[in-house]
């Protein structure tokens, strides 16, 4: 998905650092028309390759409350930025049947954002690169090698050395297994954002979506969404668990439950589409969930990593932003100042408030996913087993750290082992920063 506006939530506004990140979506939206036509040429013709615009993002008639606020923040976001977008009727997207308890009540057309093929863009940008005297090379990255002070290539497993006059890593949640070898405890660590989707094809007549359909961001993931490929297949996700060391394989439970959401939720007929392929991967996500890009403390290394969800949608403006610092010594750094990977972790609340964050998301979570308490019960047990896993979770850090649900989350689950070297960053980075990043 090409997703911009359909992924504000009601704390984008709140903090510098997430306008600025809001903003670089913003700017990849409308670089992605021109980009798009650059890369078209450079396909190989049997590859078919189209930017298919339009997303519908619907509120279920029983979304969260936190779905709810998304909602009613894209809606107040895309006004405010003049962003050509219009409220339909639910009833009038095609495609949509959902079981009769799930009906949306409103949805926006979002007439930019929309979908394109990751697989085909790659393929495009290889191409590209060939023709360009670009060289390709197979093989495993197992370390980085520096003199001076400076980083001058990489070595890798089989034991090729590999000179350059800069690095730029951007491995994805790699990253961070090279940066520990060369600058380690230098940028927040990056975690695994453990994401499942499907790919389906459909069986029953007619059938099918002609155009992106999802949901809000919902408690502690994003929104689940459907993504059309053409002659009846379709991809549909995801979710999002954020770990330390991802398991093997997707749980079944989040399995199951994705399955059941958009059956329910979208379209009753995928309960008979056949699966395709199974997708399951994961995001690089740092600890304070904003973006690596740019200068590291070691001459000749860059980083561009983090993005969470955001990496394909942004990489115009990234790939950009990285070729002038490469080819500028003194590039003008603009909205990316506070992703600059050499930082303190962005504290964007309280610890206090990300405790009751925590908690709220765990009762709405428990609610998204069937729990129905009689009308003389409240969910007060439920707020006190998820305000003391909080708690626990914050007992286990050295020094207190504001946290995004997902990540507090992380550091319950999270090994000791995974705990001693979190604790080992954030006494490193409070000797290196002494005056943490505020809440704003």
């Amino acid at each position: 998905m090409l997703n911009c506006f359909a992924e504000v939530t009601d704390a984008t506004d709140r903090h510098p650092a997430s306008r600025a990140k809001f903003a670089l979506a913003r700017e990849a939206l409308d670089a992605w028309p021109q980009w798009f036509e650059g890369l078209h040429h450079e396909r190989a013709p049997s590859a078919p390759f189209s930017l298919s615009p339009g997303t519908f993002v619907v509120l279920g008639a029983q979304a969260t409350p936190t779905a709810v606020r998304n909602f009613e923040a894209i809606h107040a976001a895309l006004k405010q930025y003049a962003e050509p977008h219009h409220e339909v009727e639910p009833a009038d997207i095609p495609g949509l049947r959902p079981v009769p308890h799930e009906r949306p009540v409103r949805a926006l057309y979002l007439e930019r954002e929309g979908s394109l093929d990751a697989r085909a863009v790659l393929e495009a940008l290889e191409n590209a690169g060939r023709r360009s005297g670009v060289t390709f090379l197979d093989g495993e990255a197992s370390d980085l090698v520096s003199a001076h002070g400076r980083a001058c290539g990489l070595r890798l497993l089989d034991g090729r050395a590999i000179s350059a006059g800069t690095v730029v890593l951007a491995a994805g949640t790699g990253s961070q297994q090279l940066l520990d070898r060369l600058a380690p405890d230098e940028a927040p660590p990056l975690l695994h954002g453990t994401g499942f989707a499907v790919e389906t094809r459909r069986q029953v007549q007619p059938g099918g979506f002609d155009r992106v359909v999802r949901t809000p961001a919902r408690s502690g993931a994003c929104g689940m969404h459907l993504v059309p490929l053409g002659d009846g297949v379709e991809y549909i996700g995801a979710t999002n668990i954020v770990l330390f060391d991802p398991p093997g394989g997707p749980r079944i439970g989040v399995t199951q439950s994705l399955l059941r959401f958009a059956t329910d939720q979208f379209d009753v007929h995928l309960g008979m589409s056949a699966i395709q392929r199974w997708h399951y991967g994961s995001r690089p996500v740092p600890l304070d969930r904003f973006p690596l890009l740019g200068l590291t403390t070691v001459g000749g290394l860059l980083l561009a990593t983090g993005t969470y969800r955001d990496g394909f949608h942004s990489s115009p403006v990234i790939a950009r932003h990285l070729a002038d610092m490469v080819l500028d010594s003194n590039p003008v750094p603009g909205i990316f100042t506070p992703f600059a990977p050499v930082r303190a972790p962005i504290e964007t609340m309280t610890v206090d408030s990300s405790i009751e964050l925590f908690v709220a998301d765990a009762v709405e979570t428990a609610t998204e996913y069937g729990l129905r308490l009689p009308y003389f019960l409240d969910p007060e047990p439920i707020v006190s087993h998820a305000r003391h896993e909080a708690q626990q979770a914050f007992e286990r850090l050295d020094h207190p750290l504001a946290l995004a649900p997902e990540i507090l989350g992380a550091v319950r689950d999270a090994s000791s082992a995974h705990v001693q070297r979190l604790n080992a960053y954030l006494r490193a980075t409070r000797t290196r920063h002494p005056v943490p990043t505020s809440a704003g």
